[in-house]
């Protein structure tokens, strides 16, 4: 894969608990949002979905120092979706609205979704994010034919199997280079159907945090770490910076 060079290494940050790991996390957010504005830019993120997720979001909209951000100046991307129904409670951004963006004041047109299954197929869906990431900027990359934006923070969970976003072990969508999202068909974990963004996209961040949580995941993160590793989990890197953010169960078999 081409462009800049990449941090080599990733800085693992243990916390006691989930709940300890969603209020650590959600300070680093506000933090980090709070940073990339005072160099007079709209701030990048990418939201993902799941438990802990859930409760990132709630932390950083009941903290008071989420008042220090001008939430019309974030951006706001997804890593993965869910192919259902506009408001469907299983969708990321569903979540997202529940849990951050309904108790914020944001700027609608710096919201971006991925499409919902109105009637169109996954592939039309991912063909208009894609487009839509392009749509935003002018500038270059290095993902071949859509631009994509330069991410402030992207953040990731892991599955038990490795996998992250909508990118399973084994998935044809885990080698797409050529475009920055794809549709994800029969997913071993429901639904089957997926919007997904590639991993030179997923790339594309200044920091890449993987938030995990769980006994059920300390396999997949400690293999995930290997240099040897094939796990999706494995490869998206900031190009800053990677960080591991995991609660004591999560970590409880890294060597």
């Amino acid at each position: 894969m081409t462009g800049p060079e990449r941090a080599v290494e990733s800085e693992l940050l243990i916390h006691r608990d989930s709940t300890a790991l969603a209020h650590a996390v959600a300070a680093r957010f506000i933090t980090a949002l709070v940073d990339a504005q005072s160099n007079g830019r709209v701030a990048q993120v990418v939201l993902t979905g799941g438990r802990v997720a859930a409760a990132i979001y709630k932390a950083v909209a009941e903290s008071p120092a989420s008042a220090t951000i001008d939430w019309q100046r974030v951006e706001f991307w997804w890593g993965d979706e869910r192919f259902l129904p506009p408001g469907d409670p299983e969708r990321n951004e569903t979540q997202a609205r529940d849990a951050l963006l309904n108790h914020v004041d944001f700027d609608p047109a710096r919201v971006h979704p991925m499409p919902a299954d109105t009637g169109q197929t996954a592939e039309v869906a991912a063909d208009a994010y894609a487009t839509e990431l392009a749509a935003t900027i002018s500038a270059l990359s290095d993902v071949k034919g859509r631009a994509v934006p330069a991410f402030d923070v992207l953040m990731l969970g892991v599955g038990p199997d490795g996998h992250v976003a909508s990118l399973f072990p084994g998935y044809p969508q885990l080698e797409v280079v050529d475009v920055s999202a794809v549709a994800v068909h029969d997913s071993p974990k429901p639904p089957p159907t997926r919007v997904s963004l590639t991993v030179p996209a997923l790339n594309r961040s200044r920091e890449v945090w993987f938030v995990v949580s769980g006994v059920d995941k300390a396999e997949a993160v400690a293999e995930a770490l290997k240099e040897t590793s094939t796990l999706p989990a494995s490869a998206p890197k900031g190009r800053n910076r990677t960080l591991w953010l995991l609660d004591e169960d999560a970590a409880s078999q890294i060597q």
